[in-house]
């Protein structure tokens, strides 16, 4: 009879902590995203503003007209900015849950590949024992055989 492997607890701590660090890292990296493509929205909409003042300023505008285009401007770089420093840290973020996921899956590796070899052996044992079982019948057998 084939013994259980004793560390199956945790070689089932270990998947779900893997599992759990793998949801982890598929919501960070989705963060991420959004983050970058919040900053590309702003860059693109600031860009599109810088057109719109040029061909403002290229018809002629007034004082206010100027500075306003200026301040919105100077506000789209603003946003620009601490969006990248969104974007930075939340790369960082996903870094560091790549290198958690990492961690994890090499720990439910070990522990599987612990009980892949225990089962092997236990699976090798198993044969041994039938074969040691089938050669004494057939001892039995040719005994059986002798006698008569």
């Amino acid at each position: 009879m084939t013994k259980p492997f004793s560390l199956q607890t945790v070689l089932e701590l270990m998947q779900l902590r893997a599992d759990d660090a793998t949801h982890s890292l598929a919501r960070l990296i989705a963060s991420e995203r959004d983050a970058k493509s919040k900053l590309e929205m702003l860059q693109q909409y600031r860009d599109e503003y810088a057109i719109r003042f040029r061909q403002a300023a290229q018809n002629g505008l007034v004082q206010r007209e100027w500075h306003n285009y200026q301040e919105f401007l100077s506000r789209l770089d603003e946003a620009i900015d601490t969006q990248l420093k969104t974007v930075a840290l939340q790369e960082q973020h996903t870094a560091a849950g790549q290198t958690h996921w990492q961690q994890n899956r090499k720990k439910l590796m070990a522990f599987d590949t612990l009980s892949v070899r225990h089962y092997a052996s236990e699976s090798a044992l198993e044969l041994k024992r039938e074969q040691k079982t089938q050669d004494e019948f057939a001892a039995r057998g040719n005994n059986d055989k002798e006698s008569d």
